[in-house]
């Protein structure tokens, strides 16, 4: 079935493409695209079947993404990021995915995990005030995950994790202007005395370790996996996807691109542009196989009912914050070739090249902090990180 899906995904792709611009413009991604994507099945993909979702191999989820990224890197971030909070409402107690998908199997979550807000512990749960910043696609979201800590009487930390609000306990301020992902419209959230019962809190102690209260009703594999992997992945994907679709529009373009001041020479007949393809693609590639490698060990290990081993974890990582760097890598060689045209509004390759750019920024995409960790599990030395 998730074949079904990717094959509907890359059939929507050309009308993706062509809605590019207006997307841009309009700083959300339009209507008709999250109506037709929900129509494809992307957002049941990792979600339980216990409410119509098909549970299935992340890999499959990430290569749809992938696939949007191409046409439009502010479409593909949406659709990652509430294509993969179906996976972890999965991990949350039973009561509250019934709350969220009862009544609604296709309401949407969007998020902004950074614990910005202020969180009191009153009886029965949590009372939530603040702002949250970067809720990508917040405009089409039913709920919002949002991160908070959680002090004690003396105001020392004792708990942090992600809680879930309705759409009616928060509202959201459109401060949404950027250079790059201008259509993800990822506004503020802002919460003002809201209580959140007990049940629709999620804490990082427990996702860290893959023992959730959702384990219990969710069973499949795909719920054991390490939540620093889901996420960080999700980030990424896009970004090759953008890399794939700069790299398009670029050979495209550069089939018919004449050099005026070398003679009329055909740019498709220097050898520089040709190895800077050449470079290119190889940077997309390794991006993209060495985490379709990693998600699939994951997953193979969750199946197995087995430990994930820590080495699996930092390079699963590793090569997820790489997988970026690469993909930025091989924008710029593209870009930087590309001639004064694609310096124009509306050109694919500089769109592409300012969404990868701004997907860089992400902190999932910190390469020193992510690369840093693997190398002190490759010396034999402790590594403790949540983001493992």
């Amino acid at each position: 079935m998730s074949d079904k899906v990717v094959e509907a995904v890359r059939d929507l792709v050309p009308v993706i493409r062509e809605r590019a611009d207006e997307a841009e413009q309009a700083r959300r991604i339009p209507d008709a695209t999250i109506r037709e994507l929900t129509e494809t099945g992307l957002f049941r993909m990792l979600q339980p079947a216990r409410y119509g979702g098909l549970e299935a191999d992340p890999v499959a989820f990430y290569t749809a993404v992938r696939e949007i990224g191409a046409a439009c890197g502010s479409t593909a971030w949406v659709a990652s990021v509430l294509g993969v909070h179906p996976w972890q409402m999965g991990l949350f107690p039973v009561q509250a995915q019934d709350e969220v998908w009862g009544q609604n199997p296709d309401a949407r979550i969007s998020s902004s995990y950074a614990p910005t807000g202020q969180v009191t512990k009153v009886e029965g749960g949590y009372r939530i005030n603040g702002r949250w910043n970067f809720s990508s696609g917040c405009d089409h979201a039913d709920w919002a995950f949002l991160g908070g800590l959680v002090p004690g009487a003396d105001g020392q930390i004792v708990d942090a994790g992600t809680f879930v609000l309705p759409r009616a306990d928060y509202r959201v301020d459109d401060v949404w202007d950027t250079v790059g992902l201008r259509g993800t419209g990822s506004n503020d959230i802002v919460v003002e005395d809201a209580f959140v019962p007990e049940h629709r809190m999620l804490s990082w102690a427990r996702t860290s370790v893959c023992d959730c209260p959702g384990h219990e009703v969710n069973t499949a594999p795909l719920y054991k996996l390490p939540f620093a992997a889901v996420f960080t992945t999700t980030i990424s994907s896009p970004i090759v996807g953008m890399a794939q679709g700069a790299m398009d529009a670029y050979i495209k373009a550069t089939r018919e691109r004449i050099r005026a001041s070398y003679g009329g020479q055909k740019v498709a007949e220097d050898p520089h542009a040709q190895v800077r393809i050449a470079t290119a693609a190889s940077d997309i590639d390794a991006a993209w196989l060495l985490m379709e490698r990693n998600i699939a060990e994951l997953m193979e290990c969750a199946k197995a009912g087995a430990e994930f081993p820590l080495k699996l974890r930092l390079r699963t990582r590793r090569d997820q914050v790489l997988a970026t760097q690469r993909a930025i890598r091989a924008v710029d060689l593209l870009f930087e070739n590309a001639g004064g045209r694609a310096l124009k509004n509306g050109n694919a390759v500089q769109r592409l090249w300012r969404d990868a750019h701004s997907g860089r920024v992400h902190a999932a995409n910190d390469p020193e902090r992510a690369l840093e960790l693997y190398g002190k599990g490759a010396l034999g030395l402790d590594v403790q990180d949540v983001m493992i």
